[in-house]
């Protein structure tokens, strides 16, 4: 289900612990999920039958940045969990540190 994203609102997944908050959000309707399944938001409750899938459990750690490939999106875990983040089916990556300039 496709989900207009806006900073600040909080996700949980339907299949694991996993729960973020949104830091960036990229325009328009997008789906997303965590292990397989559709996020969940404000204080709606898992459907009966669904399973994390066994391809997308590659797990989230409690405060670290999830980005896409273009940055557009940045999603912060506020609880981890098993499942996989993905942002219309594309898994995200951890946000890596950049690099400061030397100070010679």
């Amino acid at each position: 289900m496709a989900t207009v994203l806006k900073a600040g609102a909080r996700f949980k997944s339907a299949v694991c612990d996993t729960q973020v908050m949104v830091v960036k959000a990229p325009p328009g309707e997008h789906q997303l999920g965590c292990g397989g399944v559709d996020m969940l938001g404000g204080t709606a409750t898992a459907p009966e039958g669904v399973s994390l899938a066994a391809t997308l459990s590659g797990g989230t750690l409690i405060g670290k940045r999830y980005v896409n490939e273009d940055e557009s999106l940045e999603l912060l875990c506020t609880k981890g969990g098993q499942g996989t983040l993905t942002l219309n089916g594309t898994a995200l990556d951890v946000k890596q540190a950049k690099q400061l300039p030397s100070s010679d």
